[in-house]
């Protein structure tokens, strides 16, 4: 039970309940490396995708207040929200399935949080004040120049990169073009947009300069999710107890000595995987809910075994059953049963795309409204609205009945209806037919809207009038 006193509390708060700040080592290897390279990319698309236009559309744009959203350069309106939402289960049962197989992998790699507090504002700070060592010096001295000048830049060098970051950020909220323009104009004629963008600036310095792990610890909800989701197949960072301990434990490295005799683990107790660990966790107390996966601890203790001569590995990605059984990953039923679910839901949105129209019509019946009869004709009045998705203008919309044949339709008003692109044009108009021709109390009418002499959308609604028998 004692061995388990380290799931009572987390590891970035004391036995009094006061916050331990965290000054992890500064990492190096080979997985290092690779999460740079993919902060790398990953930064680059934070950048670029609210200026990247394709068909002049953005790449993405999330306009909560307009309901205009662009994913992947197409837009989508708020009668495409069905396909937002079902994208947004598509991505839950993907980190499902990837956290079932893979951990908390997702954080320790993807997540901008992890990547803009590791790759950014963290290894500014290992710039100016130093590793480890160095920051738990500097700020256990007295405010005296040096510690002013340090602290002072970096302060003011984090607020730069969150005003950055927040600019970036409201792009994909506004708009890049819109804001380039408020920008060019000035706060004081955009004095919201301003306040925003302060709001959003002092959250992201708030983040990253003072909460920081805290976000993943507390405020993140997938931590508790993941201790629902692993199992003992699933694969994550690992420390090998087995290999770890040996018999008699632990035991500090002195060269020459043959620690299987002795019976020892291959562990030397060096602590440097958890002075790397950026949230103060020692990862050989077993899987726990403040391990993001980033894998410094991996790189820190193959680095202590190839220095002592041992293989390494002591610390890898590896499931339970691996470490305790030798058992190689499978794919478990649970693993398959998201993979399915993951697999058909792609497969109804790729066909939902395919059906969706660059151009919306909806015609319906003017609510409260009765037929009209005027002689031996029936007439309804509609209301129609159309919706262009599309970057293109259509000039010269006009409407045409399919079936009934009988039926003709006529525009009240402006006879020469422009449709401009990402546009909308709206209005009313009347469907006559003639009495001898409804056989339905509610007769079903088939409309195509027409650009010239091209068909742009088609279109139901229902006709009202007696039956005569």
């Amino acid at each position: 039970m004692e061995q388990e006193t380290f799931r009572n509390s987390i590891g970035t708060v004391d036995d009094k309940g006061k916050r331990v700040w965290v000054y992890p080592k500064k990492p190096k290897g080979r997985y290092y490396r690779y999460r740079k390279y993919v902060s790398y990319v990953l930064l680059t698309i934070f950048f670029v995708s609210p200026f990247l236009k394709i068909d002049g559309n953005q790449f993405l744009l999330f306009n909560v207040l307009e309901r205009r959203f662009n994913i992947f350069g197409f837009p989508f309106w708020p009668q495409d929200f069905y396909l937002f939402v079902l994208s947004m289960i598509i991505g839950l049962v993907f980190v499902l399935l990837f956290t079932v197989a893979f951990g908390r992998i997702f954080c320790g790699w993807i997540c901008p949080q992890t990547i803009f507090l590791e790759m950014v504002f963290r290894r500014i700070e290992y710039a100016i004040e130093g590793d480890r060592n160095a920051q738990i010096k500097l700020d256990k001295q007295a405010w005296n120049a040096e510690k002013i000048r340090k602290k002072g830049l970096k302060w003011l060098i984090f607020f730069f990169i969150s005003f950055v970051f927040a600019n970036v950020f409201l792009a994909y909220l506004i708009g890049s073009d819109q804001l380039l323009v408020e920008v060019k104009e000035g706060p004081l004629k955009h004095f919201n947009t301003f306040i925003a963008l302060l709001i959003f600036t002092s959250v992201f310095y708030f983040v990253f300069a003072w909460f920081r792990e805290q976000v993943c610890i507390i405020a993140c909800p997938y931590g508790r999710l993941q201790g629902v989701l692993l199992d003992n197949k699933s694969i994550v960072v690992a420390y090998d107890y087995k290999r770890g301990e040996g018999e008699k434990g632990r035991k500090k490295f002195r060269k020459g000595e043959d620690r299987k005799v002795l019976g020892n683990g291959d562990c030397i107790d060096c602590f440097q995987c958890v002075h790397v660990c950026p949230t103060n966790i020692d990862i050989r107390n077993g899987t726990q809910l403040e391990c993001v996966n980033c894998t410094a601890c991996i790189d820190a203790c193959d680095e202590v075994m190839e220095k002592s001569g041992m293989p390494k590995g002591l610390i890898r990605f590896a499931s339970e059953e691996e470490i305790t059984k030798k058992e190689k990953f499978k794919f478990t039923a649970r693993m398959k049963g998201y993979a399915s679910v993951l697999t058909i839901l792609v497969g109804i949105l790729i066909g939902l795309l395919f059906l969706r129209s660059d151009v919306q019509a909806n015609i319906l019946r003017l609510p409260g409204q009765l037929y009209q009869k005027d002689g031996d004709m029936i007439s309804n009045v509609y209301t129609y609205k159309i919706i262009n998705k599309t970057t293109q203008d259509f000039d010269h919309i006009s409407f045409k009945i399919v079936a009934p044949k009988e039926a003709t339709i006529e525009v009240v008003g402006n006879q020469d209806i422009a449709l401009k692109k990402q546009g909308m044009a709206s209005g009313t108009l009347f469907v006559k037919i003639h009495q001898a021709f409804i056989t339905e109390k509610k007769l079903k009418l088939k409309i195509e809207v027409y650009s010239g002499e091209n068909r742009i959308e088609s279109t139901t609604t229902t006709f009202s009038g007696p039956i005569v028998f």
